[in-house]
């Protein structure tokens, strides 16, 4: 993962091996949506490089989408976002076919939807995918139980079956007692969360959101940002969120695709677009984003501490010299699984071993280093580090050493100016 500010190479620190990524769900291949009766010559002209405006005046047909090629991971939150216009919201529904592409494949499990059949393509979206929409769109004469089972009822699912899967949907978004209430007796936030356990009970794989928490109030929609962060850790589904919000999208996302005219011009996670921005129009996005609360401590960890692997046989005297010959007061002491086992320093070796004490690693320990998590904000994380004499080691869930972080790399992190 890119940092936001460079560092030296540290050969002396021990490199983690990188998690492997998620499986592809959804990938997009050179996908182009046009508006208008010649989309064949208007692709022809997009592709040789023409303007928007251009092909607009040739041919009378507006690109919605212009080549657009990404993969979206299993289990991820990945939002689509970009000014009125940019196609965002165009892109989503292309994805379950609500609008037809005019060229490009779109694979979900590896299967090119592009190519199903009307038939096969409505098996899909029971199967697999459910929707979201900003208007909560919800049946004014029907319980919310009736409504949340809406869906199941077009898909023909027996009653009996549809009310106990649509029950344990509202029970997920804590909506059970109000299973026989009609929604004018709901607020906002609740008829929302009616809307989300309607496609929550189709158990889809896929979950399509467009602009589903625009229409609610600030307050109530980080309510519905949390409750979606909490189903995702209950039950992990591939979602697909349109938001023109910034700091929804930062909060949220796994990544970020950012559209401009019909063009992907960046994906990546929050922390990579900020850092490095594709163009000025991202950079104008991210201008005034507060870094503490977008960055986690492992973003930032650095492996340009000693480290020290703790085994049968380690002695002191080599532990010294290490640090001599690399310039350090502290070192790491890690195991042969990487695992974080303290943090010693070149005193308290020193004095352990005049001890005598049959371990004197053990009596080395520094007292007051308490690690950081790895997914702690810089923001939760600031004072500990200024406050602290030495740079605090970071571990990850596993306890396993990532790197640490010190006064300087904070305040370079936190410095947008520097590159």
């Amino acid at each position: 993962m890119p940092s936001p500010a460079a560092a030296p190479a540290a050969p002396q620190g021990i490199p983690l091996a990188e998690e492997a990524a998620a499986p592809v769900k959804i990938a997009l291949r050179n996908v182009f949506k046009v508006f208008g009766d010649r989309p064949e010559a208007a692709i022809a002209l997009a592709r040789q490089g023409r303007t928007k405006e251009e092909i607009l005046a040739e041919t009378g047909c507006t690109i919605g989408v212009h080549d657009a090629s990404f993969d979206i991971h299993a289990g991820e939150i990945f939002v689509i976002m970009g000014l009125s216009g940019s196609g965002k919201s165009t892109l989503l529904r292309l994805i379950n076919r609500l609008i037809e592409p005019s060229a490009g494949a779109i694979e979900i499990d590896g299967q090119d939807v592009t190519k199903l059949s009307a038939q096969d393509l409505i098996a899909l979206r029971r199967r697999d995918m459910a929707m979201v929409f900003q208007s909560f769109a919800l049946l004014p004469n029907r319980t919310v139980l009736d409504n949340a089972a809406f869906g199941l009822e077009v898909a023909g699912v027996k009653e009996a079956e549809r009310h106990a899967r649509a029950m344990a949907a509202l029970k997920g978004v804590g909506l059970a007692p109000y299973a026989q209430s009609r929604p004018d007796a709901l607020s906002g936030g609740m008829k929302q969360r009616v809307g989300l356990a309607r496609a929550l009970a189709s158990e889809p794989s896929v979950l399509l959101m467009d602009e589903a928490f625009s229409a609610l109030d600030p307050l109530i929609r980080a309510e519905m940002q949390d409750e979606l962060l909490r189903l995702q850790s209950e039950h992990s589904r591939t979602i697909v969120f349109v938001s023109h919000d910034l700091d929804e999208a930062m909060r949220i996302g796994d990544r970020i695709a950012i559209m401009q005219h019909g063009h992907v011009v960046q994906v990546g996670t929050p922390d990579e677009i900020v850092t490095k921005p594709a163009n000025d129009y991202v950079r104008s996005f991210f201008r005034n984003v507060d870094v503490a609360q977008v960055f986690r401590a492992r973003d930032i960890a650095r492996e340009t501490q000693v480290t020290l692997i703790e085994r049968r046989g380690m002695a002191v005297p080599a532990a010294l010299e290490r640090l001599r010959r690399h310039d350090r007061d502290t070192a790491i002491v890690v195991g042969r699984d990487k695992r974080y086992h303290g943090m010693v320093s070149a005193d308290s070796l020193a004095q352990a071993a005049r001890s005598g004490a049959a371990d004197p690693y053990a009596r080395a320990f520094l007292a007051d280093v308490e690690p950081l998590h790895a997914d702690d904000l810089l923001s939760e994380v600031m004072g500990r580090v200024a406050q602290s004499p030495h740079p605090l080691p970071v571990v990850d869930g596993a306890q396993r050493y990532l790197g640490s972080i010190s006064k300087s790399t904070l305040l370079m992190s936190l410095d947008r100016s520097t590159d």
